[in-house]
């Protein structure tokens, strides 16, 4: 028998894994909310899709999403990063990126880990929501709004509210799979 998914994800093979496997499933490990907070800033404006596909060429091309060593990067680094092919050459997302491995470890020290930090905004747990259909998945929320003038306040950028709530979902903080769907 066929599993009913979101039908966002029935685009090809590579959605329905990342569907199945990731999108929606609680992540608490600071280096996996990082690389979900580094691809959602390169997302805005382009599709998820575009992203997912250049998922392991931001891979190599970011050290293995490794903040500490972004966090470090030099000129000769973003040259570098500026000619990749293989991930999105936007010179303001790449100086984002920089800008926010570094505040990532302020608020590792001002809380201990980055995902007590992210969690608080949601009471530790999982907001798991009920839409029947994707018009009823918002784009953004009151939570979203909180967390995005969060981080902006502590000097993160290309963390938008739209975005931050599409890593909500990446990293499971909402769970808005359909109601239909064998994920739920």
């Amino acid at each position: 028998m066929k599993k009913i998914r979101c039908n966002w994800s029935e685009k090809d093979d590579l959605y329905r894994k990342y569907h199945d496997e990731e999108w929606g499933k609680p992540v608490y490990d600071d280096a996996t909310i990082f690389e979900f907070l580094l691809l959602e800033s390169f997302q805005a404006g382009l599709s998820w899709y575009t992203i997912l596909k250049k998922r392991e060429n931001f891979k190599s091309a970011f050290d293995n999403y490794d903040y500490k060593k972004i966090a470090k990067y030099q000129q000769e680094k973003i040259d570098d990063l500026m000619t990749d092919s293989g991930i999105i050459r936007n010179k303001l997302k790449i100086l984002a990126t920089i800008n926010n491995a570094q505040k990532f470890q302020e608020v590792q020290k001002e809380f201990g880990t980055f995902s007590k930090y992210i969690w608080k905004f949601v009471g530790g747990k999982p907001i798991i929501n009920h839409p029947k259909t994707l018009q009823e998945v918002p784009a953004t929320t009151e939570i979203s709004d909180l967390i995005s003038k969060d981080l902006k306040k502590r000097g993160f950028k290309f963390l938008g509210s739209t975005v931050v709530y599409a890593h909500m979902q990446a990293t499971g903080l909402v769970n808005d799979h359909l109601e239909s769907c064998f994920a739920k």
